[in-house]
């Protein structure tokens, strides 16, 4: 690229893409076939795709698979998923059904509190300010009442407002924090509209009592340490038996220990919660949730002790083995991409059209069981042997093999160890 482009936002589609393909493709033909083949062949709903970012090119296709046979409270779950990465929709199906047989998962929402932040400067007085909040209190919620009216009819709303004094962090910082209850949606632009409203207020407010207050910015947070989901499973020692696991006690011993190298170990705990993540996000992605939110407000919990730790526990107790995890999640079954992408909303008929409440315990779900399914394939045969198994559908596509050359290759590699070196390899003397 030699020079800047002016006025990008403003081109056509067309346009975009044709300056795309000529500025960066020594062949613009084939880039633009590329570009139009993930094209919606439906005009209205390539327009709807086109619509929901910016200078829109195309589609790019993440695939979305179910994984069944989730028990969850006691009623049976297909969980919907997207994500590109293999193995990760085999090992929850099989944690699920693997769970089934043994009491199924248990799921408990412990508090959907969701956080916002009006950040602001004052040198002065902080008992004056205190006083000051204190007597402007109830004026925060009286010009909201516009914003809140609906919400508070489905029994959200705003929570209660504080005023938090910083200034040890940082000179002149105060922050108005406030809590609120969103219901059924995921809340992010019912919660700024009322911060900023807070912000409108502050400064009318500060004005007319003569203190300097200046407002920084207003936003909600995406750390929500008390919007919390518990999900675990339990049984017998005994009952662990199964294929891979012929002595269920010292199975259960590796797992508790395995996971306790997690709650100590930072480099072992990110890969482990990498692993409960591949669940969580798959999830929801599939339901038109904002999983960079989520990412952040999970990992942030996980460091809530001051060093990052595995957000899973395991332990044997009285000849039970327990295995849990508990994390924020702030979804929305309501607003945004739910009432818009259509594959979103076929996703949410699928799980039975939940609440936000009963979409936390089975997103929390879907990341233990993918966590139980990766412990357990470390602890007995190692994660390698099913994740190449299903690497080698990749390897078989990069190659283009026809339907002989892969018939041959999954038939050699039934019994012979998986690496991208020993499949190339393969495929290079059968094509001799």
């Amino acid at each position: 690229m030699n020079n800047a482009v002016a006025g990008f936002s403003k081109l056509s589609k067309k346009e975009k893409i044709n300056w795309i393909a000529n500025e960066y493709f020594s062949t613009p033909e084939e880039a633009l076939n590329i570009i139009r083949n993930y094209w919606n062949t439906d005009e209205k709903l390539q327009q709807l795709h086109d619509e929901f970012i910016e200078n829109t090119i195309t589609n790019l296709y993440i695939p979305l698979g179910v994984a069944p046979n989730f028990l969850i409270n006691g009623k049976y779950k297909t969980i919907p998923m997207a994500i590109e990465e293999s193995s990760v929709v085999a090992a929850a199906s099989k944690s699920a059904k693997y769970w089934a047989t043994r009491g199924g998962f248990k799921a408990t929402v412990i508090d959907t509190e969701k956080i916002g932040q009006v950040h602001f400067t004052f040198n002065g007085d902080a008992e004056k300010l205190n006083a000051f909040f204190n007597k402007i209190k109830p004026k925060f919620f009286s010009d909201t009442q516009n914003i809140t009216k609906n919400m508070q009819q489905r029994g959200g709303g705003i929570l209660d407002i504080y005023l938090k004094d910083k200034r040890d962090l940082l000179d002149n910082y105060f922050q108005l924090h406030a809590t609120f209850e969103t219901k059924d949606s995921m809340g992010a632009n019912f919660i700024n509209s009322c911060l900023e409203q807070f912000a409108t207020t502050l400064k009318d407010e500060a004005q007319n009592a003569n203190l300097e207050i200046e407002v920084i910015m207003s936003i909600l947070s995406n750390y929500v340490p008390n919007c919390i989901v518990r999900a675990e499973v339990s049984c017998q020692i005994e009952d662990l038996t199964e294929k891979h696991i012929p002595n269920p006690r010292d199975f259960a011993e590796r797992f508790v220990q395995a996971v306790q190298i997690a709650e100590v170990e930072p480099f072992r705990a990110v890969t482990h919660n990498k692993g409960i993540m591949n669940g969580v996000d798959a999830v929801v992605l599939a339901t038109g949730n904002d999983f960079r939110a989520v990412e952040a407000g999970v990992h942030a919990y996980a460091s809530k002790n001051g060093q990052y730790a595995s957000l899973s526990h395991a332990k044997i107790e009285n000849g039970i083995f327990t295995f849990w995890l508990e994390i924020p999640l702030a979804l929305g079954t309501v607003g945004g991409l739910t009432s818009l992408h259509p594959l979103v909303k076929l996703c949410l008929e699928i799980l039975q059209k939940p609440s936000a409440k009963e979409l936390m315990e089975i997103v929390a779900v879907a990341g233990l069981a993918q966590n139980f399914a990766a412990l357990r394939s470390l602890t007995t045969t190692g994660i390698q042997e099913g994740h190449m198994k299903m690497h080698l559908n990749n390897i078989i596509n990069q190659f283009e093999a026809n339907e002989e050359e892969r018939h041959l290759i999954k038939t050699h590699f039934k019994k012979t160890a998986i690496s991208h070196n020993a499949v190339v390899e393969f495929i290079e003397n059968l094509r001799k």
